[in-house]
């Protein structure tokens, strides 16, 4: 099944692209159109899939979650506006989701939310990119959500007085809507869409940490945030239609170096991710955060799959999976056709 998403209205010259007249096509992505997915289709975009350190290739991890009318973002990695906006997709987003507070998780953050409250000049020819948001961004997550909501804030007070006066935003849409939870539970629930927050293991000092599962429609989807082997991720991932989970590979010149096996007791193994998608069953699993350390995609890969027979990739930025029915589907991100293949 191919999410109805075209590639016409591509928008090829500077000031005409995506609306804004300060881009210019010589370091603007392309970007094609896209719609809604239809009632009962749930669309999961991984929009970084990489770790800390910058890359081109892989930006900051960052999952986008289309269900019910909905557009729902699971952590703000770098570059998680460029990728929004690269799918075509509309940067008014519905709410955000923050695992934990490590810098790579939500460093996108102040991006998303003052780009999607500028509004677009001059107005975008393509219908898919919806006018500047009016509302407050709403943000969810675990206690310090709050105080990151009032920093920002804070710290960019002068934008958001100059385009107050100058471009007549209002004060509600440059707010942030801080909800906070400090246990496992549903956050969220709106339009049959729940979503519950779990937490995980990232180290005895690196709390709070949460992952989420998305359910509507007796369909799931279960984003593991950072964690190492959990037995939490286990009982709420158990047969989900698509898992979201992260890896960390070190390769054996790496396994002796002491920073290396700080990193890799952090996180998930490529064997413990077998062992994970072994134990819950999900009819798709997608690797994303690739922690590698001398390890290749194509590795992580073969060691999974050493240990698991069923349906998994390791992520790439942009890749799609769609849930329809009883089916899970998924379209890798054609950067040479700015669009998907098929």
């Amino acid at each position: 099944m191919s999410l109805p998403i075209t590639r016409k209205d591509v928008l090829g010259s500077g000031a005409a692209f995506l609306g804004w007249d300060f881009l210019s096509t010589l370091d603007a992505p392309d970007v094609v159109a896209a719609t809604e997915p239809p009632g009962g289709v749930i669309v999961v975009t991984l929009l970084g899939t990489g770790a800390p350190g910058p890359s081109p290739n892989r930006f900051g991890p960052s999952t986008l979650v289309q269900v019910a009318g909905m557009t729902l973002l699971f952590d703000a990695g770098r570059g998680c506006t460029i990728r929004v906006s690269q799918a075509g997709l509309p940067l008014d987003i519905d709410a955000v989701f923050l695992t934990h507070f490590h810098s790579d998780h939500v460093n996108g953050l102040p991006d998303i939310w003052m780009t999607s409250y500028i509004g677009r000049r001059p107005p975008s020819a393509n219908p898919a990119l919806r006018e500047a948001r009016t509302v407050p961004m709403r943000l969810y997550g675990p206690p310090g959500t709050a105080r990151i909501a009032g920093n920002l804030h804070a710290a960019f007070s002068d934008d958001i007085r100059m385009r107050t006066a100058d471009e007549g935003l209002t004060q509600a849409a440059t707010g942030i809507e801080a909800h906070e939870y400090a246990r496992d539970g549903v956050i969220f629930n709106e339009r049959g869409v729940t979503v519950t927050a779990f937490e995980v293991d990232h180290g005895p000092l690196v709390k709070p940490a949460y992952g989420y599962r998305i359910d509507s429609g007796g369909h799931a989807v279960l984003i593991s945030g950072d964690t190492r082997y959990n037995e939490n991720v286990i009982a709420h991932g158990t047969g989900v239609d698509i898992m979201v989970h992260e890896v960390c590979a070190l390769s054996p010149e790496w396994r002796d170096n002491p920073d290396a096996l700080a990193s890799a007791a952090h996180n998930t193994s490529p064997e413990e991710c077998a062992a994970v998608f072994s134990r819950t069953q999900p009819k798709f699993a997608a690797l994303t955060h690739l922690v590698l350390i001398g390890a290749t995609p194509d590795q992580v890969e073969a060691r999974v799959r050493a240990g698991y027979a069923g349906r998994f990739v390791v992520g790439e930025d942009l890749m799609r999976m769609t849930i329809l029915g009883e089916s899970v589907t998924m379209e890798r991100w054609n950067a040479q056709k700015s669009g998907y293949a098929g």
